[in-house]
């Protein structure tokens, strides 16, 4: 039996892996490592939807009767970015005090509760605006999750892969937020299958809507990724405590990679919570005006695809030069979109949603070319660290974009990203991109 077998077999009896070493043969198990990535990438998919839960239906909350505000309903979209962001300045270290398996299985018992409370909610519009507020925040426990999820994943791939298997977790992870939005038109549509009994709401225009399907859809697939978890997931060697997993904050590359992945996924997530909103208030009082629903869900599952299949290329060509064309495509992206945000057509909005799409496809090769230059930058406990970290600070994409859009008008936001964007260009660039530089990995 070769050392992979038996490490694989070894695996099925004991849920700690004693000896595994993903940076030599005989003592890595491809297999565990793909399987582990799966089921962690499902569940993680299942958070991303959680948390991008309540943009999809916030829209939809006046049409069934609840009388909610512009800015109410851009703080409601902005909480779970708040909650994302702290939340996962927990699960950053969970990975090496938990373990995976154990970590798994409980973020996705805890992805029951944001998703029952929005069931009953789209079910009740005497509910309460703070009630609401509160089911926003235990949506961001889908974003806090992902800070877990990636670092606790990177334990088990050696260094040529990270750049892939990162980065088909992160995209196929984030494709939820784009599956969210997207079958959220189509279940609120009729009753599920044994949930018929669920009586629908009336929307403004007399139809009828099933709005409590979108979080109810998703329940079964939770309780599902619990039991894979706890029966397939295993945990590697790798421990630290709180105090010890404190020293990346240290090391001058923590900060300039935040900064980065603030641009790329801080820019990537916020928008993508806000984008049905700006739809509806840029372009809503026009006649035959987009419907906001049709096209928020575009630009994510653009960015998402992008991110996954850049993974490999990131392994081949090194991530940071990924990274640098993604943050200088972003610049393009928002000063664009910036010119279509006082329109006085709605045929404008072909060139706002062209911007958005822009925005969001260089916002994925950013994303993945930051995800492999951090396990070539940081040791392996280091690199798990600061992935988590700067997932954290970017998880306040939403929560920054969403408080931004009730403070200045979009125009003024655009020209901000903008700005900044040029600045975490420049420091992927002079760090890591240009000839010369020490990590160009």
């Amino acid at each position: 039996m070769s050392a992979a077998s038996s490490a694989l077999v070894a695996s099925k009896l004991n849920p700690d892996l004693s000896n595994w070493d993903p940076e030599h043969e005989e003592t890595w198990d491809s297999r565990l490592a793909w399987r582990t990535l799966w089921i962690t990438t499902f569940s993680l998919t299942l958070s991303f939807a959680t948390w991008y839960l309540v943009s999809a239906i916030a829209p939809r909350l006046n049409d069934i009767g609840y009388t909610l505000a512009p800015g109410q309903l851009y703080w409601l979209v902005a909480i779970p970015g708040l909650a994302g962001g702290l939340l996962r300045l927990v699960f950053m270290f969970l990975p090496p005090i938990m373990g995976t398996r154990a970590l798994v299985a409980m973020s996705s018992a805890l992805l029951v509760l944001p998703m029952l409370g929005w069931t009953l909610a789209a079910r009740d519009t005497t509910t309460p605006y703070w009630v609401l507020l509160a089911l926003a925040f235990a949506a961001g426990i889908g974003g806090g999750t992902f800070s877990g999820f990636m670092a606790s994943t990177s334990y088990f791939f050696p260094k040529r892969l990270t750049g892939t298997a990162l980065g088909l977790q992160a995209g196929l992870g984030n494709f939820g937020i784009g599956l969210m939005q997207l079958i959220l038109p189509w279940v609120v549509g009729f009753g599920l299958l044994g949930t018929a009994a669920l009586t629908p709401q009336s929307s403004a225009d007399g139809d009828l809507v099933w709005l409590h399907n979108g979080g109810l859809v998703l329940i079964p697939w939770a309780l599902l990724a619990v039991v894979l978890a706890a029966v397939f997931l295993r945990r590697v060697p790798v421990t630290a405590n709180f105090r010890e997993q404190m020293d990346i904050f240290t090391i001058k590359h923590t900060w300039i990679m935040t900064a980065i992945y603030l641009m790329s996924f801080g820019a990537y997530s916020g928008l993508a919570a806000q984008m049905g909103l700006i739809i509806l208030n840029v372009y809503g009082d026009f006649p035959n005006a987009p419907n906001p629903l049709a096209f928020a869900f575009i630009g994510p599952i653009v960015g998402a695809l992008v991110r996954a299949a850049s993974g490999p290329l990131c392994d081949k060509w090194g991530g940071a030069i990924f990274t640098f064309v993604g943050g200088a495509g972003m610049v393009v992206g928002t000063a664009v979109t910036a010119f279509f945000l006082n329109p006085t057509s709605v045929d404008q909005f072909w060139g706002f949603l062209a911007g958005m799409i822009t925005i969001f496809f260089f916002a994925g090769l950013a994303n993945a070319g930051t995800f492999k230059q951090m396990p070539m930058i940081f040791p392996k406990r280091q690199a798990g660290g600061a992935i988590a970290w700067t997932s954290a600070i970017a998880a306040f994409g939403p929560f920054i974009v969403g408080i931004s859009l009730t403070m200045i008008s979009p125009t003024a936001f655009f020209i901000a990203v903008t700005v900044f964007s040029v600045f975490c260009t420049w420091l992927a660039w002079h760090y890591y991109a240009r000839p010369g530089a020490p990590f160009p990995g």
